[in-house]
């Protein structure tokens, strides 16, 4: 296992000499945040933000993520150029010694909650998901401002990608995730880049829209598209941990059983009684709903040596910044992790 941790470039107030102090950390998790999706991320920016990293005694291995544009997702416009240019990104970041290129295809929104900051007992702050706050929502006709969202389009484009999303439906957007994987898997092989798609947070449609790595069925579709040790998985537990019919510890030991795992994100969520909403926890099993020490030793158990990072934390001991991506919380993590790791090594 490879210890590694999610920073946000110069702007990010957790800084990269506090990162190196965890112990076993390994790796930087970044990326570069200031080019349009779908174009080509220069050369120069890729090799400076390297330097950067390396800078502080840490591996530059890992980019979440080379985000996917609309067009691809929907099969439209301009697909082969966006395509073209992802092409190159892999190239580049090859090049560059990225092992790993974490990305999603989930429509329009990214990873979505109801709340930034909702206190928990303890007197932290955590994401969390309410399905009532959620049902409330109108992303059409209300000013929407949640984690994930995507605030540059007007309220025309959104309805234009609704409509877009609608009229493809599930069975399109795996014929289009599928067009994709065949285009850009032979040129990750080449360059020799692991791809590892995230899957949907919170793994069932929002609003509507749909989407489709959810759950076993259709994690074992998505390896089947293109069977390549290229195109894998970034397995996050919270993901797919927050929903009740996935099996974590069952999902983690299948795909890593099969070097289909590129990159962990490991947290810990507390679902909650309609068995849909979800608060996001202290990475502790007794915090949550999943079993950690379970999850780590379906890894151990597989002799897993890919990348893992600590994910979202809590926000504790007054810190201010990125909710979820606090640096205490998430150290706390990453050496209640490592703990369970060393324990496993030293008992096999």
């Amino acid at each position: 296992m490879k210890l590694s941790f999610r920073w946000y470039g110069e702007s990010d107030p957790v800084k990269l000499e506090y990162i190196k102090q965890i112990p076993t950390m390994d790796s930087i998790v970044t990326a570069i945040y200031d080019v349009p999706v779908g174009e080509v991320w220069p050369m120069d920016k890729i090799l400076a933000l390297k330097e950067t990293v390396e800078k502080a005694g840490l591996k530059f291995d890992v980019i979440e993520s080379v985000p996917v544009h609309e067009d691809i997702k929907l099969g439209i416009g301009k697909r082969d150029e966006y395509i073209a240019n992802y092409k190159q990104n892999i190239r580049n970041l090859g090049a560059a010694g990225v092992k790993v290129i974490c990305y999603n295809f989930m429509p329009v929104f990214d990873w979505t909650r109801s709340q930034l900051d909702k206190e928990l007992e303890d007197g932290s702050t955590a994401l969390v998901y309410y399905k009532d706050q959620v049902d409330a929502l109108d992303p059409l006709n209300s000013n929407l401002s949640l984690p994930g969202w995507d605030s540059s389009y007007t309220k025309e484009q959104l309805a234009e990608l609704f409509a877009g999303y609608k009229s493809i439906g599930q069975e399109g957007l795996w014929a289009n995730l599928e067009y994709f994987l065949k285009e850009i898997i032979p040129v990750a092989e080449e360059a020799d880049v692991k791809m590892a798609i995230h899957p949907d947070d919170p793994p069932w449609p929002i609003f509507g829209l749909p989407r489709i790595i959810t759950c076993e069925e259709n994690v074992d579709r998505f390896l089947s598209l293109v069977d390549s040790k290229y195109n894998g998985l970034t397995l996050c537990t919270g993901s797919l941990g927050c929903a009740n019919f996935n099996n974590m510890e069952r999902l983690v030991d299948k795909y890593s059983a099969m070097g289909r795992i590129h990159f962990m994100h490991v947290r810990n969520v507390k679902l909650l009684e309609d068995g849909v909403s979800f608060e996001e926890s202290a990475h502790y099993s007794g915090c949550g709903s999943l079993d950690i020490v379970k999850i780590m030793a379906a890894l151990h158990k597989n002799n897993f040596d890919g990348y893992l990072r600590p994910d979202h934390g809590r926000m504790i001991w007054g810190e201010t910044g990125k909710p979820g991506y606090g640096l205490y919380d998430r150290a706390l993590g990453a050496s209640y992790i490592t703990g369970i790791w060393e324990t496993l090594s030293k008992l096999k």
